[in-house]
């Protein structure tokens, strides 16, 4: 009989879908672990760590959130302030007292609340810094290594061969050049042709001077002029004339 039942298997219990589904959603409360819930905390395309930018920028909603409770409780000071003058006034002195203790409460609360601002300043600060100093690492690093790849592409081995070409080249063209630019005439002795010019122009000089004519010049005349006879003789009669006087 024992080993009938031990042998039987148990009949399996048949739930509708419904309930089977409620079952299964109350074993996942009790049985299954909780999925962690993703981060809020903004990261990084690479996931190693929070972006820069989105750090800043809860840094100063947080910095806003200061200033609001620094104004918020500036305001209780200076309520307390006029709550305890107004307690003085009416002899309430012991309501004035417990005004003031509250006023130093809460100015003990703006000490904390400007030295949280200070911290967070300091961090916006530092990390725009910081941020800053790796971008400009970034395009430093990246700088570098377009000019280690240029350098590796040209290399100086390169630079020296191609000035030995350049070199070279402009050699061979002057070379063409003067070689285009020689006189190939086989007649032009310039020396040969300006002495037989000189000798040239010689000879035409001695020929024009063996053929020039001859010049007739006048004869003197052997007799006197008459004109000077007849000066001589208005002469003599002149000192005659002279003498007489």
């Amino acid at each position: 009989f024992y080993e009938t039942l031990r042998s039987t298997s148990p009949p399996k219990l048949k739930f509708p879908q419904r309930k089977q589904n409620n079952l299964n959603r109350t074993m996942n409360w009790f049985g299954k672990k909780k999925q962690a819930e993703p981060s809020t905390t903004a990261s990084g395309s690479n996931g190693r760590g929070p972006n820069p930018a989105n750090t800043i920028v809860r840094l100063r909603e947080s910095i806003s959130n200061q200033e609001k409770r620094e104004e918020h409780t500036q305001k209780k000071v200076d309520n307390m302030i006029a709550t305890a003058k107004a307690k003085m006034a009416k002899g309430d002195k012991k309501g004035a007292l417990f005004a003031m203790k509250r006023k130093k409460l809460f100015e003990g609360e703006l000490d904390k609340i400007q030295n949280v601002k200070m911290t967070l300043e300091t961090q916006v600060i530092t990390l725009e810094s910081a941020a800053q100093n790796a971008d400009t690492f970034k395009a430093m690093n990246a700088g570098k290594n377009a000019i280690s790849k240029i350098n590796d592409e040209i290399g100086i081995d390169k630079v020296d061969d191609l000035m030995e070409d350049m070199a070279e080249g402009m050699q061979t063209a002057n070379d063409i050049s003067d070689a285009i630019a020689q006189n190939v005439d086989p007649l032009a002795d310039d020396d040969d042709l300006l002495a037989e010019l000189e000798q040239m122009g010689a000879d035409d000089l001695e020929a024009e001077l063996l053929q020039a004519p001859s010049v007739n010049l006048p004869s003197v005349p052997d007799s006197k002029l008459p004109a000077l006879n007849a000066e001589q003789e208005e002469m003599k009669q002149l000192e005659a004339e002279l003498a007489g006087l």
